[in-house]
């Protein structure tokens, strides 16, 4: 069975370690162990009689709870079948600019969609770690406990465009950034993101984990959308909600953009069963406020129980994941881990930045999290 390129593939995990499914126990999938909330299941249930019927093909029901989130007006919102659909829809219009920039290192999905219509491509990398003395890797530009980035993303993004046989333009490219950072968990100010709306035709800005972070904490540029016609955001309800299975997210941008999108797709994308667990979790706030209380001091205990183990250093982030430096082979580790703990990490393949040097983990429960504390110090302690 091939490795697989995201996290979360149980079957690929439990053909390694030897056991069932249900054994294994899920690191290497950033999914909120606290849920699915019960408003969530009953709500499921509650629909379970409309799977007779199609779905409404505008989703004006997930629409409305929606609008009133984040208080737009509705068809600036498009629900589509998991953020991987709306990445696709990404893809064609992005094909169509003369470029497109990604800031790197970054989800292989966005490479997926891009590739997928034949766009240019232009990696923007930049520089994870600076090396303090004893080696020690520390993030460049973190301020907080939160991992935010102060400086701006990338000073030569624009002129990776203008150099060699990458000569355009950047105001006839687009441009995809994710944040808070995937992999790095790392949260990008809201300003460094709004500094580059005028240089590009497009930004498209994946805030799958904003969710994490509390009101008062995010960095989202919902509010900014309808000032910038060209900036779209990318928002996903499964990992904050622990419904990765039903696949459900959103699209934010100005009417036109969506307009465009909704009649390139299929006409029923969201299920009756994914529109109405939406629909519980979004007034759902009791569960919002759990997981905004749980998540800092799960993470700090993550945290704290790897930088004990020699050879890990674990990266402050702000969302509910955390990517480690290893001195050890990351799929060594991994394939090791699952064999004798039946514990799944993520391993940073996909990431080409990242390679065998990092791995990435999912904060859990404390139970959990120290179930994977032990079951790396024993390994290295035997192993290396």
């Amino acid at each position: 069975m091939r490795r697989p390129v995201h996290g979360g593939n149980l079957v690929w995990a439990a053909s390694i370690a030897g056991c069932p499914i249900e054994d294994i126990l899920d690191f290497s999938a950033s999914i909120n162990p606290l849920g699915p909330p019960e408003s969530v299941l009953r709500g499921i249930q509650g629909a379970m009689a409309n799977i007779q019927h199609y779905p409404d093909p505008s989703n004006s029901e997930l629409k409305g709870a929606l609008s009133r989130l984040h208080d737009l007006p509705p068809d600036w919102i498009l629900p589509g079948n998991g953020s991987a659909e709306l990445l696709t829809l990404v893809g064609r219009d992005l094909a169509g600019l003369t470029a497109t920039v990604v800031v790197t290192p970054a989800f292989a999905d966005y490479y997926r969609a891009l590739r997928g219509y034949d766009a240019k491509v232009v990696d923007s990398p930049w520089q994870l770690f600076l090396e303090e003395p004893g080696g020690v890797a520390t993030s460049r530009g973190i301020s907080s406990e939160l991992g935010v980035r102060s400086e701006i993303l990338n000073t030569d993004i624009c002129s990776r465009l203008g150099n060699g046989r990458n000569f355009v333009n950047s105001r006839e490219c687009g441009l995809i950034v994710n944040n808070p950072h995937n992999p790095t968990g790392i949260l990008f100010k809201r300003e460094a993101i709004v500094s580059l709306l005028a240089k590009f035709r497009m930004v498209v800005v994946d805030e799958a984990f904003m969710d994490f972070l509390p009101p008062a904490q995010a960095e989202s540029l919902v509010e900014m959308v309808s000032d910038y016609p060209n900036l779209v955001i990318l928002r996903s309800l499964t990992k904050f909600y622990s419904v990765p299975g039903l696949r459900i997210g959103y699209a934010i941008a100005q009417p036109p953009i969506l307009q465009r999108w909704q009649s390139w797709r299929d006409p029923w994308s969201v299920n009756v069963l994914a529109t109405a667990a939406a629909v519980a979790a979004l007034n759902d706030r009791a569960f919002q406020k759990q997981t905004w209380e749980w998540l800092p001091l799960a993470r700090q205990q993550l945290q704290q129980g790897l930088q004990s183990i020699p050879g890990l250093q674990p990266l402050t982030g702000a969302a509910n994941f955390l990517l480690v430096r290893t001195n050890y082979p990351a799929t060594q580790l991994q394939q090791l881990l699952l064999k004798r703990d039946r514990i799944l990490i993520r391993d940073c393949l996909s990431f080409p930045e990242l390679g065998e040097a990092f791995f990435r983990v999912a904060v859990r429960t404390e139970a959990e999290n120290q179930r994977l504390i032990n079951g790396l110090k024993a390994l290295i302690q035997e192993i290396y």
